[in-house]
């Protein structure tokens, strides 16, 4: 479940952005309860996106501003509750670790669903029912 964080140059230092990753991984995995999931841990993965100051905008202007988008299979934050949570942490978490630079106002988080059968990891197409039952078994992560 791909997580892409865009911010500009400077928000964070190499131990933060490890930091912001680890957590942003982690309120996904709580909300939906997998935090020991041996199928989903390895599968939640990201990228960080770091530009030049000069190239994010908020209203046509440079701005101090974060973006987070969560890439989902629709049997992941299912409910408008699991959004709304996963959403509130995301901006929290980025905020938080820019040390005051970007404000809450100023992070957007998109969460955005996969058509059914548009999901692959390690090669393999999934549909909603066969990722779900993957998550269903598998063991505890070690």
């Amino acid at each position: 479940m791909p997580i892409t964080l865009t911010v500009p140059e400077g928000v964070f230092n190499a131990d933060t952005e490890a930091k912001v990753f680890a957590e942003l991984t982690d309120t996904l995995l709580d909300i939906e309860g997998l935090q020991d999931n041996a199928f989903m841990v390895p599968n939640v993965v990201g990228t960080l996106n770091v530009l030049p100051r000069n190239r994010i905008f908020s209203g046509g202007a440079a701005a101090e501003a974060a973006f987070v988008e969560l890439k989902l299979p629709a049997v992941a934050l299912a409910s408008p509750d699991a959004k709304r949570r996963f959403i509130e942490s995301a901006t929290q978490i980025v905020a938080r670790a820019s040390s005051g630079r970007i404000v809450p106002e100023r992070v957007w988080v998109n969460v955005v669903y996969a058509a059914d059968g548009a999901w692959g990891i390690g090669g393999r197409g999934y549909d909603n029912a066969a990722l779900g039952g993957a998550i269903q078994a598998a063991a505890p992560a070690r």
